[in-house]
């Protein structure tokens, strides 16, 4: 038989070791930045350390006063704060009750985080952070929302019903200096579980999916049936699905033919669910620190794993030009709500009949948008959502809306600054990203002679990128 061990702690140390080191950002101070372009001959570390310092005061001289003058956080997601640009990328783990979510972090990590709870029942009754800190413990969620370096401070909004459920877990381990894990209770099916809660959970994993730089949605050969709130879950996704990863957990626990089976029914599933004409990629492997039990399958599936692990490995040094795209994409929500804002309030009456024009107003939405896009010139897919919009907006008074030329807004130059953002200061730091890893990587194993007389391990795929092994397995 092959055995395949996944040395777990020596393969994810091996893929860090090339990273950029991190901050513990609970309570720690932040590195010093130049404030000066670094040089071309300046580490990636520093290139990256000076655009996400740029990209932070980009928004709190432009985008935060457009915001908080529209009432941007009341429409969509919350206000940024400078700790959400320089934090380390955070990856998402959502999915039923144990499929693995728990040990998957245990798996990348190696040894156990505080407060860790495994079993067969539903053991994750919390969000867990799982963030880097020499002192290992547990924070309730009322003090890690107002800690000084903290990019949860936004999470205060959801009240103690959540915070009562939120909690950060400081552990000392190496990857953690580059990346932060968010555990999830697992999704429930029934009404029961979901009024049992206390809180939005769909609104929390939103506003978690909107901040993380990977979702690693997880099934299992055994949980396959999307319930209805995963279903909602999933949905609410809209928008990033290029920062989700579909996992097959636990995929050696059935054969071979099984598993070819399984593979088909849980793409079914999410067929019916994705709302998008591709199919998505879905990584079949075990995350767990025990022999791989099936043989024949133990090649794809360490080749499988390796691939996880390197989109894993690439966060951080993807996380700058992340921010960039995220920063873009806001900037240009933020341009047509501005715009629509001005509509509405141009649109209502001066001296009498305003509730009967508002209520005019909102159930012509359809119409006022493709006013709005004709008349400004923008795109369709830069509007937000119709329906959201318009649940927000009944409950606000149309009369205050400011309008894009008045003194809330500068007499029109805050639009005109964030113009100037999107078409010239944001492109200008793109040139100081840095160089991708897998490039890096890939560079220095030109230079690194191979082993053939090595073991056929977990931990031999992963460092090999799984391209010899998946071609000879």
């Amino acid at each position: 038989p092959l055995g395949v061990r996944l040395a777990s702690f020596v393969s994810v140390r091996r893929l860090c070791l090339r990273m950029p080191s991190g901050d513990d950002y609970f309570g720690g101070k932040p590195r010093n930045v130049p404030s000066t372009p670094p040089p071309p001959s300046a580490p990636d570390s520093e290139k990256k350390d000076y655009v996400l310092r740029e990209l932070a005061k980009i928004y709190t001289s432009v985008f935060r006063p457009i915001e908080e003058a529209t009432k941007f956080d009341v429409f969509y997601s919350s206000l940024l704060n400078e700790a959400e640009f320089r934090t380390p990328p955070m990856v998402l783990l959502i999915g039923p009750y144990s499929v693995g979510k728990t040990t998957f972090i245990h798996y990348l990590l190696g040894k156990n985080f505080p407060g860790e709870r495994v079993g067969p029942e539903p053991t994750t009754d919390r969000f867990v952070a799982v963030m880097y800190g020499e002192d290992e413990r547990t924070v309730p969620g009322n003090a890690l929302t107002v800690a000084p370096n903290s990019p949860f401070r936004a999470l205060q909004r959801e009240g103690n019903q959540f915070l009562s459920r939120f909690e950060g877990s400081m552990c000392d381990s190496p990857l953690l200096e580059h990346l932060t894990l968010i555990d999830t209770p697992g999704v429930l099916s029934g009404e029961k579980q979901r009024v049992a809660r206390l809180y939005d959970f769909e609104v929390v994993v939103g506003w978690f999916a909107e901040r993380v730089d990977l979702i690693v949605l997880l099934f299992d050969p055994f949980k396959l049936d999307i319930s209805d709130e995963l279903m909602s879950v999933i949905k609410g996704f809209k928008g990033q699905e290029d920062k989700v990863r579909v996992v097959l957990n636990k995929a050696d626990q059935v054969s071979q033919q099984q598993l070819m089976r399984v593979y088909g029914a849980l793409m079914w599933s999410l067929g019916k669910v994705l709302e998008t004409p591709e199919v998505c990629r879905v990584y079949v492997g075990s995350f767990h620190d025990e022999e791989l039990r099936e043989p024949d399958t133990a090649p794809l599936l360490a080749a499988e794993m390796a691939d996880l692990l390197a989109d894993l490995r690439d966060l951080p040094h993807q996380s700058a030009l992340r921010r960039v795209n995220e920063l873009v994409k806001r900037a240009r929500l933020l341009k047509a709500h501005c715009y629509v804002l001005d509509h509405l309030r141009d649109q209502m009456p001066s001296v009498y009949g305003f509730e009967r024009k508002k209520k005019d107003l909102l159930e012509s939405m359809p119409a006022q948008f493709r006013a709005v896009c004709r008349a400004r010139g923008l795109s369709p897919g830069d509007f937000p959502d119709i329906q959201r919009f318009t649940q927000v907006a009944r409950e606000l008074d149309f009369q205050q809306f400011p309008k894009v030329n008045g003194s809330r807004m500068k007499k029109g130059k805050a639009l005109v600054e964030l113009d100037v953002a999107i078409t010239e200061k944001i492109p200008a730091l793109m040139e100081y990203l840095p160089r991708g890893v897998r490039a890096q990587m890939q560079a220095q194993e030109e230079r690194t002679p191979s082993r053939t007389d090595e073991p056929v391990t977990a931990t031999a795929v992963v460092a090999d990128g799984g391209r010899n092994y998946a071609k000879n397995g």
